[in-house]
């Protein structure tokens, strides 16, 4: 494969499996809508970081406006797509359900229709590991149910999932499903707990934890999820396949993982449970390891420490983007 579209390509996820596309020689055509999601600062550096590579053209385009999506796609033949377009995160999906349908089902709809239409036969799509809920045992399987989703984000995955498999079922088309979990590192979200965590304790800031920190996540850095996301391109057929980190981490843990390379104590505010959120996530990542050849390479603290390195490099502008709470 030569020449691969990246949707979502300033997003977190995005510009480094961009990034790894283009370390492997290949041609890489990113699509992002820059929308207001989180500190446009965040984007802007990823960009910046890909723009100088040859290999790599950006257009901006919204893939849920299907008549833009056209327009920008155009006749332009590529050998897969990659759709990481997205508006993720489970809180604010509680806010604001209406946009998080919007991008998730019908962006990735409109995808799937120019896919079909330009005779692109292979797309990797984004999930999340928020559509196990609470009710299914751990470490969760790909099997499981997924029907009592928590939160519009992961109800809006779900539907995305299903379409995904009509559109196998109907027109042959290969689907790759990769279900995230809690994916961090360098330059990540400022709504996810790592980012916020080490801004709130290198700033001197209250950590606002929520519910009493023996919630755990099954943290899977970055760097990681790039190379399960490149390995899913050679996967055939449909397939729904976890990429995790294969150990929950307590949240209580991350604290004092981030403490301890700070050198600086936390001034933990303690408030409710979120609404939506799930108590604990673990991965099932045998299916990965089977038909991936893939298991994630580094641990919470090594991925830590790199995250805290980077913000640190970056702190002059890191430390004033706004945390999505």
């Amino acid at each position: 494969m030569g020449k691969i579209l990246v949707t979502g390509a300033a997003g977190f996820i995005g510009s480094h499996v961009v990034e790894l596309l283009l370390g492997a020689g290949k041609h890489v055509v990113g699509f992002d809508n820059l929308n207001d999601a989180y500190d446009m600062r965040l984007k802007e550096w990823r960009l910046e970081q890909l723009e100088d590579h040859s290999g790599f053209s950006f257009r901006k385009v919204d893939i849920a406006d299907e008549e833009s999506l056209a327009e920008t796609w155009g006749d332009e033949k590529f050998d897969a797509v990659i759709n990481l377009a997205a508006r993720a995160g489970v809180r604010q999906s509680v806010r604001d359900p209406q946009i998080y349908f919007r991008a998730n089902v019908r962006g990735l709809l409109n995808v799937l229709n120019q896919c079909n239409e330009q005779g692109i036969s292979k797309i990797v799509q984004a999930s999340t590991s928020s559509l196990y809920g609470a009710h299914n045992p751990r470490p969760f399987k790909e099997d499981a149910d997924i029907s009592q989703p928590l939160s519009p984000y992961a109800a809006s995955k779900g539907a995305a999932e299903m379409l995904s498999h009509s559109y196998h079922h109907l027109h042959g088309l290969e689907i790759t499903i990769l279900r995230y979990f809690t994916v961090y590192g360098p330059a990540g979200r400022p709504d996810m707990s790592i980012f916020r965590f080490i801004q709130w304790i290198a700033e001197g800031q209250p950590v606002q934890l929520y519910g009493d920190g023996e919630q755990e996540r099954d943290f899977t850095f970055v760097e990681d999820i790039a190379r399960g996301t490149v390995a899913a391109l050679d996967c055939p057929g449909f397939e729904v396949i976890n990429l995790g980190g294969d150990k929950p981490y307590r949240m209580l843990d991350l604290i004092a993982a981030i403490e301890q390379r700070l050198e600086k104590k936390a001034i933990i505010e303690q408030g409710p449970e979120a609404p939506g959120d799930v108590r604990s996530t673990w991965a099932d990542i045998s299916r990965a390891d089977r038909l991936l050849s893939w298991k994630p390479e580094t641990d919470l603290i090594a991925g830590v420490s790199a995250t805290i390195d980077w913000y640190l490099r970056e702190r002059d502008w890191a430390s004033q983007i706004e945390t999505v709470v």
